[in-house]
């Protein structure tokens, strides 16, 4: 707790500091609260002076003062990093007026310190603000990772996290090496069958949206006639995600892929049917894109009809080549079903539901189980 005095009046006022941990709680549960409400919210960080003892103490009194005179009842001010960083929780934003009133904020905060302080304080603290959702685009070369500060949960200072990913990492390194090794034989028919149903590369990439929404090449047997319109795919992926919630697509079996899609080759159909074109993407699990298990990657065009809280599946896990709405629902799942599918799996995961998953995707595949 700061006391701060005003230099009208020098009456007392006091602004609570939440701690480091308390902080970074209500960071999580604020950026919940906002994916639930649509509204959007700011976290603004301020960085003190390098210095020590009570010039240190002084400074972070000066911020404090000046944060006294800016922030609202529904603000929520606290340490980011211990003695170093205060952090400014800023909550309940229009998303249209977010850029502007996060720019508004940092020139307060900085004007704040420098009437609280002087001027040479706030020319040294550093100012960041960052604003949750970020703003959307439609260039997806302008594709926006998201900050890992809105995810303090996630951290990997948690043992409990980092010892599963751990884990999980070295799963993947080993089963992913050991599978591209004892699968070169199929690799090489499917290669020539590929090659035989019609002009065009073996192999498909394409960009996918990963963890923390970093873009990735993605790679698959190629499937589809080399000169298959990809606006088709586009046009279908925006109606299922949009329709989750419209009574008409949970009157019928909604399907994640296409069916009686004519852009697919007779053997592409078959590599789909059986998930083989997806072999390649073992790759992606050894070098770190992808793992055995979790979300599937979007395109970076699908997250155009995301709301905030579908971004959850590619921000609590790496994305995976099978996930438990593969062997549960397999295409046959609305778009909520299905990201709320792999929410469950991110915030229970554990090595052993990886392997029960990996157990299960064989029969899910043998037995086309929603497959397309």
């Amino acid at each position: 707790m700061i006391v701060t005095r005003t230099e009208e009046d020098m009456a007392v006022t006091v602004l609570t500091i939440l701690d480091e941990t308390r902080f970074k709680q209500m960071i999580t549960k604020e950026r919940k609260r906002t994916e639930r409400s649509g509204m959007a919210m700011a976290l603004l960080l301020i960085g003190l002076p390098n210095r020590s003892g009570e010039q240190m103490t002084a400074d972070g009194t000066v911020v404090a003062n000046a944060l006294s005179t800016v922030t609202s009842d529904h603000d929520i001010p606290g340490w980011f990093e211990p003695a170093r960083v205060i952090g400014l929780i800023v909550t309940e934003i229009d998303p249209a007026d977010l850029t502007s009133r996060c720019n508004r904020l940092e020139s307060e905060v900085r004007n704040a310190v420098a009437f609280h302080g002087d001027e040479e304080i706030a020319q040294q603290v550093s100012i960041r603000v960052l604003k949750y959702p970020e703003p959307t685009t439609s260039n997806e070369e302008q594709l926006a990772p998201m900050d890992p500060l809105f995810y303090p949960e996630l951290s990997e200072n948690q043992p409990a996290i980092s010892n599963i990913r751990g884990l999980k990492r070295g799963m993947d390194v080993v089963l992913s090496a050991l599978l591209l090794i004892l699968l070169l034989p199929l690799f090489a028919l499917i290669a020539v069958l590929v090659k035989l149903s019609s002009p065009g590369p073996v192999f498909f990439t394409q960009t996918r949206v990963g963890h923390l929404m970093k873009p990735f090449t993605m790679y698959k047997f190629r499937t589809m006639y080399a000169d298959a319109d990809p606006g088709v795919h586009y046009h279908y992926v925006s109606w299922f995600i949009t329709s989750s919630d419209n009574a008409e697509a949970n009157d019928k079996a909604s399907f994640y892929k296409l069916t009686d899609d004519n852009r697919i080759t007779p053997i592409g159909r078959l590599l789909r049917r059986t998930s083989l074109d997806e072999l390649p993407q073992f790759w992606n699990v050894l070098i770190g894109d992808m793992s055995l298990v979790g979300p599937r990657p979007p395109l970076p065009y699908e997250l155009q009809q995301y709301k905030p809280w579908h971004c959850g599946r590619l921000n609590e896990a790496i994305p995976g080549i099978t996930g438990l709405w593969q062997v549960v629902g397999r295409s046959r799942t609305t778009f909520d079903e299905m990201v709320r599918l792999d929410l469950q799996y991110a915030r229970t995961i554990s090595l052993w539901s990886d392997i029960k998953i990996l157990l299960a995707t064989p029969a899910a595949v043998v037995t086309g189980k929603g497959a397309c």
